[in-house]
């Protein structure tokens, strides 16, 4: 089978060979999966870098999110075991964790479902307790993760601000059903919340970023409001001044998505239902701005670690040399 494999850590674009290898063997309670899509995620960059907090044995294939196809034919999501990862034909995961594949989706929306809308749901109803009538505040508002945000927070009932860099992600934020959008390369993120907020801030703000977009969170938080942190895409990580969120009464928390894998796995499994209901009735798809075939994963890996790409970007082997669309 055809399979990218990264031999030596650095940008996607270098690191990642495409070869021909041989079918990955399953483990005790894994599967073997044919690769019907696979989503590409910041993570998936990091990890070429050797950047990541998983730093798998070198040579492995990167994709930590696929929609794949089990051997009696059922379509399911599923996190590949490393180092078999997604971007090949075949990977393999753990048996116990995988999930339906929702049918309102096709195989690249279903594979973009998983790690960017279960940690929008963790993070904004299971840590900000979001309520309908709140207003959310979402970084990157166009991007993989922050675009799932926008949309949980829409269902939910709350008022959505993006925040964006530049016009062609500022229309992408609308379509999305942001309520607000501040482009920060033309305005002043903190006064523009402040202006839309009439002075008081977002209750909820969703921060994928780091770096710059997390001081601006603190200067537009609410009073209890609550500041989610998910990443540092930014490649900054913030040190926050907690005397500042003790004088103005506002929470900082931490998500990391994947300890509840371990830690309490029947919540995942919880936040999929919940996922699967609101992508029957219409209220969340995931925005799947290119479909590219095997061969052009890295350069879509390094256009997303460049932070260049809206919405997600599916590797779908199936599709032949210039099918992208």
């Amino acid at each position: 089978m055809q399979a990218w494999q990264v031999h030596q850590n650095g940008e996607p674009a270098d690191a990642m060979r495409l070869l021909e290898v041989d079918r990955p063997t399953p483990g005790d309670g894994q599967v073997l999966l044919k690769v019907r899509a696979a989503n590409i995620n910041f993570p998936d960059a990091l990890m070429c870098r050797g950047q990541y907090q998983v730093r798998p044995p070198l040579p492995f294939t990167p994709g930590v999110e696929i929609c794949g196809e089990t051997e009696d034919g059922r379509r399911v999501i599923a996190n590949p075991a490393l180092p078999h990862g997604g971007f090949a034909e075949y990977a393999v995961a753990d048996a116990a964790a995988l999930l339906p594949a929702p049918d309102a989706l096709d195989d690249a929306e279903a594979a973009a479902l998983h790690i960017g809308y279960q940690t929008g749901w963790f993070g904004l109803h299971r840590r900000a307790r979001l309520e309908a009538g709140e207003t959310l505040l979402v970084h990157a508002a166009a991007g993989g993760v922050g675009s799932a945000a926008v949309q949980l927070g829409k269902a939910a009932g709350a008022r959505v601000i993006g925040v964006v860099g530049g016009a062609d992600k500022a229309a992408v934020a609308r379509e999305l059903g942001c309520d607000v959008v501040i482009d920060r390369r033309a305005e002043d993120v903190i006064g523009a919340v402040k202006e839309a907020t009439g002075g008081r801030g977002a209750d909820v703000i969703y921060d994928p970023v780091g770096g710059e977009a997390y001081t601006q969170s603190t200067k537009v938080v609410a009073f209890e409001g609550r500041i989610v942190v998910v990443g540092f895409a930014s490649g900054s990580i913030p040190s926050p001044a907690l005397n500042h969120a003790l004088v103005k009464n506002y929470a900082i928390l931490g998500l990391h998505w994947g300890l509840y894998n371990t830690k309490n796995p029947k919540l995942v499994l919880h936040c999929h239902e919940q996922l699967t209901e609101l992508a029957a009735r219409g209220a969340i798809k995931p925005l799947v701005s290119e479909r590219v075939p095997l061969s052009a994963a890295a350069d879509a890996v390094q256009r997303v670690a460049d932070g260049v790409t809206t919405g997600r970007i599916a590797v779908v082997p199936t599709l032949e040399n210039g099918a992208a669309a």
